[in-house]
């Protein structure tokens, strides 16, 4: 009958920046729009001015028009086949466009132009982890700390590979590391307290809390923190935190369900559970742990109509569930 959700994913964020497309023509409040049409009508007039293809490609970028981008980049290296910023670009192009191929052909070229470019092994690193070729990976990132030791991107990269090898001990190494160097930076101590809470060590408190003191609206960490208490039986610290998350987002799914769950559960207030497993559902109509913990909440009231209605409603997202099917047999 029991069903609760966890969300104790370690979250990589993406580290692939589009390079270059912090930098634009002087244009001052000028939209992307407006900026594209100067650039048009200046390469109407000069075709082969590389350095306009590529200024054109960077906001073409912004727009998410990636195959335009994509277009320019490619003449504009044709043209020019001496520039690292165009290869660097093109190279988070394709990728923005999942062609790992051209992405990686793209930095190599850019690396001829810059041997000793960090950025691009960074980038590099990153392609060989989305492709799961991890040898690789730390091959590109190992490049990196080999020159700089401290290198944030580069050691936090590292910490995932080790993490998905199932080598845990020396991720939290790593990640504590980072924690120690950059003690403002939120996605290391995030990380690290969710390690630790899977593993139900208590340092995930304090790393948790520290993530949530760097960015206090990011209810990630949170969340984790109050799935570390719930897991734990600490029914009122999660309970607290959880109200704090709807503080945030009152759209939390996750948030909403847990309270349900907990009231289900734990406190035997069947109708509490009703109401926060409903603003779950309202949230997110496929939510399938939502419909299932309604209906038993439905049927440990001894409204089994609504209970059978709430576990069809899940089998109609999805026919093969398990409590949905057993809560049904059930009745």
């Amino acid at each position: 009958m029991k069903h609760i959700v966890h969300l104790f994913i370690l979250f990589l964020p993406i580290l692939f920046s589009l390079s270059g497309c912090n930098s634009t023509p002087a244009t001052g409040e000028m939209s992307n729009d407006e900026i594209l049409k100067v650039l048009d009508a200046k390469i109407n007039k000069h075709p082969n001015d590389d350095n306009l293809l590529y200024d054109r490609a960077k906001i073409l970028m912004k727009m998410n028009r990636v195959n335009d981008a994509i277009v320019d980049l490619t003449r504009a290296t044709s043209l020019n086949k001496k520039e690292y910023k165009y290869y660097m670009l093109l190279g988070d192009a394709y990728f923005a466009n999942g062609d790992v191929e051209h992405s990686y052909s793209s930095l190599q070229q850019a690396l001829e132009l810059r041997p000793e470019s960090a950025e691009a092994y960074l980038k590099l690193g990153e392609i060989a982890y989305y492709s799961r070729d991890y040898d690789r990976a730390m091959d590109n990132l190992g490049k990196v700390t080999a020159k700089d030791p401290n290198n944030r991107t580069a050691l936090f990269m590292k910490s995932f590979i080790y993490k998905e090898t199932g080598d845990t001990s020396n991720a939290i190494l790593l990640l504590r590391k980072v924690c120690d160097i950059y003690p403002d930076y939120e996605p290391a101590f995030e990380e690290l307290g969710i390690l630790y809470a899977v593993h139900h060590n208590p340092m995930a408190v304090e790393y948790l809390s520290t993530a949530n003191r760097i960015e206090p609206n990011n209810t990630n960490a949170l969340y984790a923190l109050a799935m570390y208490y719930q897991d734990g039986n600490k029914m009122d610290q999660a309970e607290e935190i959880y109200k704090r998350i709807l503080d945030i987002n009152d759209s939390h799914k996750l948030a909403w369900h847990n309270r349900g769950y907990i009231q289900l559960f734990t406190y035997g207030d069947y109708e509490l559970a009703v109401e926060y497993l409903t603003r779950a559902i309202q949230c997110d109509s496929t939510f399938l742990e939502a419909w299932t913990n309604r209906a038993c909440a439905y049927e440990l009231m001894g409204k089994k109509d609504l209970a059978a209605q709430d576990f069809r409603q899940a089998l109609e997202y999805d026919h093969t569930y398990p409590p949905a099917i057993e809560g049904l047999a059930r009745l």
